[in-house]
């Protein structure tokens, strides 16, 4: 009995496996194009929770969002590259976000909420939340070290892989890459 149990477990683990090495060769193949610069991992990692304001004030964590596949970008008014890629932010939150998907664009600007708000005014910035962080330990917490920085996430919380720099996030490769996180999650 002993050894049909551990046949069963390295045939389950030889499955796994190869769902997981499937998973990431077919991620692979779509990295062209605006996505030519996402870095996957992998297997999906851990992702350490952390806290951040919206738009109300009001304190809320990355695992509030577990069940979705989540796109963060950290971000900052300041910052040149960010206001070029905010607008693709918010048209893909505008065509993808839903019950399955969202970007949380997460402001590391140190004036606080009402910088993230002005900057969403003048910029007509319609699909996404506002969230901020002026304490910038988001950003610290999960690894990013440059603006802008984008990390796509699992249902599970999990890591999937990042992008550090800018992209045209509401193009047919990006959102080929995030549908297919979707369908895989």
């Amino acid at each position: 009995m002993k050894f049909t149990g551990l046949l069963f477990l390295l045939t389950f683990t030889g499955l796994v496996a190869g769902t997981s090495t499937a998973f990431s060769e077919n991620l692979s193949a779509l990295l062209t194009g605006e996505m030519q610069n996402f870095a996957p991992n992998e297997t999906p990692r851990p992702f350490k929770d952390f806290t951040f304001l919206n738009g109300e004030g009001e304190e809320e964590r990355i695992s509030d969002y577990k069940g979705k596949v989540v796109l963060v970008n950290f971000w900052a008014t300041w910052c040149g590259p960010c206001k070029k890629e905010m607008p693709s932010l918010d048209q893909l939150q505008g065509d993808l976000g839903g019950e399955n998907f969202t970007v949380l664009a997460i402001g590391q600007d140190l004036h606080g909420m009402d910088a993230v708000r002005s900057f969403f005014n003048k910029r007509n910035i319609q699909n996404l939340a506002l969230f901020n962080d002026k304490t910038v330990k988001s950003g610290r917490s999960a690894g990013v070290f440059g603006l802008p920085a984008s990390i796509l996430l699992n249902t599970e919380g999990e890591e999937i892989g990042r992008l550090v720099g800018p992209a045209e996030w509401d193009s047919p490769e990006a959102k080929a890459l995030i549908k297919h996180v979707m369908a895989g999650s």
